[in-house]
């Protein structure tokens, strides 16, 4: 990412005048439970905050459908369900370490990879498991999930040659077991989605398009903590949860 981050994501603590934090999601990473093929979240072993919010997350869900087709037929078979596929998520994490320029993103990414190979405590135990990990964002919890890959790109180096800024691609794969928290009939996160606000855009065309009536502005106001529901700022983000976790809140 060139040049300086948007000031819709500058870190907490930046000068007076700049715009107010936000709630900083975070990546909580727990040892997998052996007694339940490690598809349970165990005890917490790490916390890998997000230094800028992400901008979107991709989430998609699929389905096995398998067909058998007839040689002499003039169309095609009847498929069979074979079942539900694992949730899936990819996000982008940015790390920089340009303003003390004597840091280091090294440590971040290195918590990344972690997330990939055995933790320590599986390996005494002789039940190799990477950990599972849970993304956390405010109120939203994901699904328990464990780390399919990382991308770590080092962008910008000190003169010395230590990577002060990174771009991490991240990608995750639903854990079946009890997840933490899910839409029964899809599966997928209490949080369905991220828009961020473009031009012409207003709480009420939000709602429309994403739940097919706009009066449901209100809800989707007290869910993302908006208070002036006429001024959303361009860039900004408004979390979509599915409407039952929507209504709740009201």
């Amino acid at each position: 990412m060139a040049g300086k981050p948007l000031a819709l994501y500058a870190p907490a603590g930046a000068s007076k005048g700049a715009a107010p934090s936000l709630t900083r999601a975070a990546l909580q990473v727990f040892e997998a439970t052996p007694a339940a093929g490690g598809s349970k979240p165990g005890t917490v072993i790490d916390r890998i905050p997000f230094q800028f919010n992400p901008k979107e997350l991709s989430i998609s869900k699929s389905a096995s459908w398998a067909r058998s087709n007839a040689r002499d037929a003039k169309a095609a078979g009847t498929p069979q369900f074979n079942g539900a596929d694992p949730c899936k998520m990819t996000f982008e994490l940015f790390f920089d370490a340009t303003e003390t320029m004597d840091g280091s993103v090294v440590a971040r990414v290195e918590q990344l990879f972690a997330c990939c190979v055995p933790t320590d405590d599986s390996l005494d135990k002789k039940k190799s498991l990477p950990p599972l990990v849970v993304l956390h964002w405010g109120d939203v919890k994901s699904f328990a999930g464990f780390v399919t890959s990382v991308q770590a790109k080092y962008t910008l180096f000190t003169g010395k040659g230590t990577p002060i800024r990174a771009t991490c691609n991240v990608s995750l794969e639903e854990m079946p077991g009890d997840p933490l928290k899910q839409n029964p009939t899809s599966g997928s996160l209490t949080l369905t989605s991220v828009r961020t606000v473009v031009a012409g855009d207003s709480l009420a065309s939000i709602a429309y398009r994403e739940y097919g009536d706009p009066g449901m502005w209100r809800p989707l106001a007290l869910f993302n903590g908006i208070d002036d529901p006429l001024r959303l700022r361009l860039g900004s983000s408004v979390l979509l949860p599915v409407v039952d976790d929507l209504l709740a809140k009201v």
